[in-house]
């Protein structure tokens, strides 16, 4: 039972606005300040709390008391626990979890191209998308997870021209670094001497017409390299997909609807190029095709609305896509809506804002860049020199415990984060075991799975009064499915990971100040300690975190 909701209930049959507040020492579970009605009634506060307490009753709620014009509301011991503590053990697994939600999501995240660099960003996106997707299935919905991937362009030229003259001697390989270093040299060799831009252009011109096989079974050979690639990092950051969608399948159709929309008027040729004037929308021009007639992102991202909805059947697409394409995604969706395409109004867009180092931000074209697979190995072998100095523990569970709390720290020091926000990763923060950061939270998993592995436990109903810290920490529990909610409704994971580091903050606190094994309130205290336990594992599993017994 969600009290702070149920007391807000009872307040709106008699009050216009109601503002909740969590008061301090002892004085009762949750506060009303009448000085909002005050004002509208042109009456003293204090008057009007003695006056509003006495309307104020519901079987939760223990004692209602006035003090000065505060209405503090006290909710019964054994309520607490039966309508929290029972019910979290009881569900379990399926603890947060509600059927609020009926539609059928499309979920599209990731979208690295093939050909070039998975870096931190990529890790960024991955995050969020496979959080959102987990919090819009935990409330119901069927979501779909997809992954968008740019696997023809001029990148790919780049890469394909860069291979075939300089390193064609060299083994094809599904490795993340070898494939990012092509890259990067051959945007170096171009920056050198842009005539060779020609036999890019050229190299792009027959990969969009097909007209060379060889060329073709080049592109086919390490575009599935740079996928098996991706596919080793997705396993380690517990990432799934339903669907793989590349820019390829939709290219042709992209074509064809930039037509249409030229015969319908929507769009016009400027100077050889196929655009929408979006000017009037504040929106600039969008680009669909070359001069040359070759496809842009904005044509086949077109295709790729109309395949979303009409192939997959969804009631909604949610695009979890970079900061930096902002204008792009919303260019796309007002010319959907100019198109009358009638799902555009159930297009949502999360942006992805950048991930920076206190030194600066990155580049994939220039190589000032931080791949994946550098990143994880900073970071495990930092999690693995700290695990060090706490355990000695074979070869096996040192690489198991180094690479979970690796990734714990990247997604959440990422997810934490308001979508908005430019995360700043600063790797002594981010990996520290105390404090707001992914290790601290899986140290609190731990440090409950410690408590209880200590002592079978007793299933013994609550026999004395519950203090404040275990008050405190059952309030906090309770709170879980109502932040579910509110994070699925504001496609926002933070939510989420804000409210599991709170949660850990009062488990621990809690931890501190009550006794529990060999307390007289043993059998209670262990229920509450499994509550917690079950509670974080789903909230973390929520940010798609797994969780380790021992650190």
């Amino acid at each position: 039972m969600d009290f702070k909701k149920e007391i807000e209930k009872l307040l709106k049959k008699h009050v216009d606005e109601v503002s909740m507040e969590i008061p301090k020492n002892n004085f009762g579970d949750y506060a009303f300040p009448c000085f909002n009605e005050a004002k509208r009634l042109k009456k003293n506060p204090n008057e009007i709390a003695k006056e509003l307490s006495k309307k104020l009753k519901a079987d939760f709620i223990e004692k209602v008391e006035v003090v000065g014009p505060y209405i503090n509301f006290f909710v019964k011991k054994d309520v607490l626990v039966d309508e929290v503590v029972d019910k979290i053990l009881k569900e379990k697994e399926n603890y947060g979890k509600s059927k609020l939600g009926t539609e059928k999501v499309m979920v599209e995240f990731s979208q690295p191209n093939t050909h070039k660099a998975f870096h931190v960003g990529h890790i960024k996106g991955t995050a969020m998308g496979e959080s959102l997707a987990r919090i819009l299935e935990s409330i119901g919905n069927k979501v779909l997870r997809a992954n968008y991937q740019g696997d023809t362009g001029m990148h790919v030229a780049k890469w394909l021209w860069c291979y075939t003259k300089y390193h064609s001697k060299e083994t094809l390989r599904d490795d993340e670094e070898w494939i990012a270093n092509i890259y990067v040299d051959s945007v170096r060799r171009l920056e050198e001497n842009e005539e060779l831009q020609e036999e890019v252009d050229e190299i792009n011109r027959k990969l969009d017409s097909k007209e060379d096989k060889k060329l073709n079974e080049l592109w086919k050979k390490t575009r599935q390299l740079s996928l098996d690639s991706f596919e080793k990092i997705y396993k380690e950051l517990n990432t799934r997909f339903d669907n793989y969608l590349f820019e390829s399948q939709v290219e042709e159709r992209g074509k064809a609807l930039a037509k249409e929309l030229l015969n319908k008027k929507i769009a016009e040729i400027s100077d050889g190029a196929t655009i929408v004037n979006l000017k009037d929308q504040n929106l600039g021009v969008w680009v669909l095709l070359r001069k040359d007639g070759t496809a842009l992102y904005s044509t086949k991202d077109l295709a790729l609305a109309e395949e979303k909805f009409n192939k997959h059947k969804i009631d909604k697409a949610v695009y979890v896509v970079g900061k930096a394409q902002e204008l792009h995604i919303y260019q796309l969706f007002k010319t959907l809506e100019l198109m009358k395409f009638k799902q555009a109004k159930n297009c949502r867009y999360v942006p992805v804002c950048e991930v920076r180092f206190p030194w600066g931000k990155m580049s994939s074209r220039t190589g000032n860049n931080v791949l994946y697979s550098s990143f994880k190995r900073e970071l495990v072998e930092y999690a693995r020199q700290e695990i060090l100095k706490r355990d000695k523990i074979s070869e096996d569970e040192l690489k198991k415990r180094s690479l979970a709390i690796a990734i714990a720290c990247m997604k959440y020091s990422m997810l934490k984060q308001d979508p908005n926000k430019v995360t700043i990763f600063e790797k002594e923060k981010a990996m520290n075991f105390e404090g707001d950061t992914g290790p601290y939270l899986l140290y609190s998993y731990a440090r409950a799975s410690s408590i209880l592995r200590k002592t079978k436990g007793s299933k013994a109903k609550i026999t004395s009064t519950i203090s404040e810290k275990e008050k405190e920490l059952i309030k906090k529990l309770d709170e879980l499915p109502a932040r579910v909610k509110e994070a699925a409704e504001n496609l926002d994971s933070s939510v989420i990971a804000n409210y599991t580091y709170k949660l850990a903050q009062t488990f621990n606190e809690f931890y501190h100040n009550c006794q529990v094994i060999g307390s007289e309130e043993e059998s209670f205290r262990l229920r509450l300690v499994e509550a917690f336990r079950a509670t974080l594992k789903n909230s973390l599993n929520l940010l798609g975190i797994n969780v380790i017994e021992e650190m």
